[in-house]
C-alpha cells in the first residue's frame, strides 16, 4: 500500500511538472519560439501570477491564437454592463456597452473612446476612469471550483457517515485531516470547553487555501491565494471572528491591562490596539508572499530550459530544468499545506487569545 501511494505521489509530481514545462516552452517548433527571451519570460510569469478575464490554456507563439475561452466582463458604470471578455479580443479592440467605450489594458478594463486611446502619467500608469469591475475572472473561476469540491468531498463524507460510521472513498483522506485540525489545531490553542463553535470557520479556511493552493499548482493558471485581496479577505475573516469572540479580559489587556502601573498602562494601549491589526495583518502578507514566491521560483526554473539552450544544448537545459523544477514542486505540496496549517492554527491561536479567561 505504501509503495503504491509512493507511486501515486511521484507520478502526480510529474504530472504537474511536465505540464507545467510544457505550456512554458510550446508543444511544437512552431510554438517554441513564444518566450525565448528573459524579458518574454518574465512577461509569461507576470501573465501566470495575474488575474485575468480569459481561461487561456494554451497560446500559439507564431499565430497568436489562444484556446480557451472568455469569461463574463460585469462592469457598473452609470448602470450595468454585461458582456463577454471576447469583445476585447485579448486587449487588442475596443468594447463598446451602452455608448460607453472599454479597453482592457493590463489585465485592468478602463474608459475609453471609440479609438480605444490610453493617457499615461509620468509613471506610465493609466489615467483613464475605471468602472466599477465585478467580472467572473479567471481567479473568481477557481474559488468557484475550489467551493465546489470541498461541497462534493464533505457531502460525501457527511452521507458516508449516515450509513456507516467508517468513510468511504474520498472521506478516507478528509477525515484523519479533520480529527488533525481538530486534535492539533483547534483543541489546544481555543480549550476544550469552546473550540467546537469555531470549528467550522477553522476547518473551511484550511481545506480552502489547501485546496486553492493545490489548484496554483496545476497548469490551469490559478494563483488564488497569490492574490492580495483574497488573504486580506480572509483575514478580515479571522479579524472579525476575534474581535466578537473576545471577552471582558481580552478587552481589558488592551485598553487597561491590569496589574502594571497607570503611566505604563497609558503608553501599552496604543501598542495593543495596534496589535490588534497587525496580526490579521501578518496573516494576510504571509499566505501571499509565500505562494507567490513559491509560483515565481517554480516558473523561473522551468524558463531555464529555454535560456539555456545556447549553453547546455536542448536536451541538457531541459534536463537540468526539469530536475530542478520537479524537487521545487514537492516543495511547493508541502508549503501548500504549510500555509493552509499555518493560517488556520494562527487563526485559532488569536481567537483562544481573545476567549482566555485571566487569573490575577
Amino acid at each position: 500500500m505504501l509503495n503504491r501511494t509512493t507511486g501515486i505521489f511521484l507520478i502526480f509530481i510529474l504530472l504537474l511538472t511536465t505540464s507545467s514545462a510544457f505550456a512554458l516552452s510550446g508543444s511544437s517548433e512552431e510554438a517554441a519560439g513564444q518566450v525565448d527571451t528573459p524579458d518574454e519570460i518574465n512577461d509569461y510569469i507576470r501573465h501566470h501570477l495575474q488575474d485575468s478575464h480569459y481561461f487561456t490554456l494554451w497560446t500559439n507563439g507564431k499565430t497568436g491564437h489562444h484556446i480557451g475561452f472568455p469569461l463574463p466582463v460585469i462592469l457598473i458604470d452609470e448602470g450595468l454592463h454585461f458582456f463577454m471578455a471576447s469583445k476585447f479580443h485579448h486587449g487588442e479592440t475596443v468594447a463598446e456597452s451602452k455608448g460607453k467605450y472599454y479597453k482592457l489594458y493590463h489585465g485592468k478594463v478602463y474608459e475609453t473612446n471609440s479609438e480605444g486611446e490610453i493617457t499615461l502619467d509620468d509613471h506610465n500608469h493609466p489615467t483613464n476612469a475605471k468602472p466599477l469591475d465585478i467580472s467572473i475572472t479567471k481567479g473568481v473561476v477557481g474559488m468557484l471550483l475550489a467551493g465546489l469540491l470541498l461541497l462534493l468531498g464533505f457531502g460525501s463524507l457527511a452521507k458516508n457517515y449516515k450509513s456507516s460510521a467508517l468513510p468511504k472513498g474520498i472521506g478516507r483522506v478528509l477525515e484523519p485531516l479533520v480529527i488533525y485540525v481538530r486534535d492539533e489545531i483547534a483543541r489546544p490553542n481555543i480549550g476544550a470547553g469552546k473550540y467546537e463553535k469555531y470549528m467550522p470557520y477553522l476547518l473551511t479556511v484550511f481545506f480552502y487555501i489547501w485546496i486553492l493552493n493545490l489548484l496554483g499548482l496545476t497548469p490551469l493558471g490559478f494563483n488564488v491565494t497569490g492574490n492580495i485581496a483574497i488573504t486580506a479577505c480572509l483575514a478580515i475573516f479571522t479579524f472579525i471572528i476575534v474581535q466578537f469572540s473576545g471577552n471582558k479580559e481580552y478587552w481589558k489587556h488592551i485598553f487597561w491591562m491590569p496589574g502594571v502601573p497607570v503611566l505604563m498602562k497609558i503608553v501599552l494601549m496604543p501598542i495593543e490596539i495596534l496589535g490588534m491589526f497587525t496580526k490579521p495583518f501578518a496573516l494576510m502578507l504571509r499566505l501571499f508572499a509565500n505562494m507567490t514566491a513559491g509560483h515565481f521560483v517554480v516558473m523561473s526554473l522551468i524558463a531555464l530550459m529555454v535560456t539555456m539552450k545556447s549553453q547546455f544544448g536542448a536536451i541538457g537545459s531541459s534536463s537540468m530544468a526539469f530536475a530542478l523544477a520537479f524537487f521545487i514542486t514537492i516543495i511547493e505540496l508541502l508549503v501548500a499545506f504549510l500555509q493552509a496549517y499555518i493560517f488556520t492554527m494562527l487563526s485559532a491561536l488569536f481567537i483562544g487569545m481573545a476567549t482566555e479567561e485571566h487569573d490575577h
